[in-house]
């Protein structure tokens, strides 16, 4: 997928070259800092989707990274171009980049916008970690599972947007319980995260043709019985019925990742 550079950002989504006034209070900001004055920000997040000046836009980032979805979890990721995304809403290729003027940051929009498809309603944190984790993944899993592309784009370039960070903050609140610092549970979201895109990519790929698995099952039993790995033909002869769902291999596979993931380093 090719990088496509800055194009001229309209004026509305400019950077203001003012300077910040003197100010007698000594409260300090919370905002997050902002770019030099004259420059672009690389992040989609510090570029005000409008400033209020004007006619109201044809469009929105809300509308354009919808669009753009529809797309991927049509025809994949490598489906999507500005170009595609501007005929499907009607519009000209070029006015899509007074919106977005990036193809990184269509990416970005299209990531975040996943993101808020999580439902909080019934993950509200209980106190248990490890049932709040649980049921966490288990929504994460489902979104991956609606848009197939997701996971390659979550190891890329992960997501900061206002979704992402409403993530972030239910999953710190969710193992605020366990003791760990805020470092460790940072940690622990990535390692849950790799886990469950990992997962749903395998999926997929196993779901790409029985032929492929029959053919993989075929060559692991012949290495198996070779007798040049004995240890992988002992793990073979106690594995458990292969008739397993995917959501049960998930979930055996979820709960030893969430032990490692709570437990503190170095312990035993």
């Amino acid at each position: 997928m090719g990088n496509r550079g800055d194009l001229p950002v309209p004026s509305s989504e400019q950077p203001s070259s003012k300077t910040p006034s003197s100010s007698t209070s000594s409260t300090p900001s919370t905002s997050p800092a902002a770019p030099t004055p004259g420059e672009s920000p690389e992040l989609i997040w510090l570029r005000p989707e409008r400033t209020g000046r004007g006619p109201r836009p044809a469009h929105s980032r809300t509308s354009i990274a919808a669009a753009a979805i529809v797309i991927a979890d049509a025809e994949g990721l490598d489906a999507v171009s500005m170009r595609r995304v501007a005929a499907a809403l009607g519009a000209g290729t070029m006015s899509l980049y007074n919106y977005v003027p990036k193809k990184e940051h269509l990416l970005d929009l299209m990531l975040d916008a996943v993101a808020g498809e999580y439902d909080y309603s019934g993950l509200t944190p209980t106190g248990d970690c490890r049932a709040d984790l649980r049921r966490l993944a288990h929504e994460q899993l489902a979104a991956l599972r609606r848009h197939p592309w997701v996971p390659t784009l979550v190891i890329a370039r992960p997501g900061l947007g206002p979704n992402a960070l409403r993530y972030t903050e239910h999953f710190l609140a969710v193992t605020e319980p366990s003791g760990l610092d805020g470092t460790a549970r940072l940690e622990a979201l990535a390692l849950l995260t790799g886990f469950v895109c990992q997962f749903a990519q395998y999926e997929r790929t196993a779901a790409a043709g029985a032929k492929w698995q029959a053919d993989l099952a075929g060559y692991l039993g012949r290495a198996a019985a070779s007798g040049e790995f004995p240890h992988l033909a002992a793990a073979f002869a106690t594995t458990g019925a292969a008739a397993d769902s995917s959501d049960a291999v998930f979930d055996r596979s979820l709960d030893r990742v969430i032990t490692a993931a709570l437990a503190p380093v170095g312990a035993a």
